[in-house]
C-alpha cells in the first residue's frame, strides 16, 4: 500500500504543478489542509476514493490517472481477443523524430481499462523531460485501442484543447515482437497543419541514440515508397 500512495502522490504533484497551482489552491478547491494535501504528495497518507474523485475534478484530470497499477507486460495475461503485442500490457512506449525540434519525441501510454465493448481506455503522455514524472508533459491525449483482425487502431482527443484529434495505426499486432511500426496523423499547431509521422511503438523503454534517431527519420526507402503509392506508408 506504501508504494500505491506513493505513486499516486507522485501523480498529483505532477498534475498539480502541469496546472500552474498551488499547494494552497488544491486545497481550497478540495477542503483540506495544505498538510493533508502535502502528506497526498509525499504518499505519507492515503487517499480515500471520494477524495480522490475531488483532486480529479480540482486537477482537470480523468480520475483513472491519478490511480497507479504496477506496469506490466506479460504475455498470456490479458483476453485471447488481445493481439500478441498488447497482451498482458498495462504500459507501453512509442517515440517519433520531430525535424523542427531535431529530437526524439518520447511518449508513454498508461492502459487504464477495458470497456464493455472490449476497447480498452488510454492515456497518452507526449513529449516529456524524465519518466519519473512523464505525466508532466507537453500534451496529454486520452483515447481508446480498438483490435482488428489485420491493425490495430488507436484513437486519441487532446486533454487541453477538445478540438484537437489524433490516431495511430499499428499493422499486424497480432504477431508478437519487442517493437512495432505504426503511422502517427492528427493536428500541428507548429505551424499549423495536418501532419503524419513514423511511430515506433516498444514493450520497453528504447535507447535514445543515433540508431534510433534513423530509424525514425524517413528514409530513401520510404520515400521510394511514398512515390510509388503516393501515400506515406508505414509497415
Amino acid at each position: 500500500m506504501a508504494e500505491i500512495s506513493t505513486q499516486i502522490g507522485i501523480r498529483i504533484r505532477n498534475f498539480r504543478k502541469k496546472r500552474g497551482m498551488t499547494l494552497d489552491a488544491l486545497s481550497d478547491q478540495i477542503h483540506k489542509s495544505k498538510s493533508t494535501v502535502s502528506k497526498y504528495e509525499k504518499g505519507e497518507i492515503s487517499v480515500d476514493i471520494e477524495t480522490l474523485y475531488e483532486i480529479a475534478d480540482a486537477l482537470e484530470v480523468h480520475v483513472e490517472q491519478l490511480l497507479y497499477c504496477p506496469p506490466r507486460f506479460s504475455p498470456g495475461s490479458g483476453r485471447s481477443s488481445n493481439p500478441a503485442f498488447f497482451q498482458g500490457a498495462s504500459q507501453f512506449y512509442s517515440y517519433l523524430f520531430d525535424g523542427r525540434s531535431n529530437k526524439i519525441i518520447r511518449c508513454v501510454f498508461d492502459v487504464l481499462s477495458e470497456t464493455e465493448d472490449h476497447r480498452y481506455k488510454i492515456m497518452m503522455y507526449m513529449n516529456f523531460k524524465d519518466y519519473q514524472n512523464y505525466q508532466n508533459c507537453e500534451n496529454t491525449y486520452w483515447g481508446y485501442i480498438e483490435h482488428y483482425d489485420a491493425m490495430t487502431q488507436i484513437s486519441l482527443s487532446n486533454q487541453d484543447t477538445a478540438l484537437e484529434k489524433a490516431s495511430a495505426q499499428i499493422l499486424a499486432s497480432y504477431l508478437d515482437s519487442d517493437t512495432k511500426w505504426g503511422l502517427f496523423n492528427g493536428f500541428s499547431s507548429r505551424p499549423m497543419m495536418p501532419i503524419a509521422v513514423k511511430m515506433l511503438f516498444s514493450k520497453t523503454r528504447l535507447k535514445e541514440d543515433e540508431t534510433l534517431i534513423q530509424q525514425l527519420k524517413v528514409s530513401k526507402e520510404d520515400i521510394r515508397l511514398l512515390k510509388l503509392y503516393n501515400m506515406l506508408s508505414v509497415t
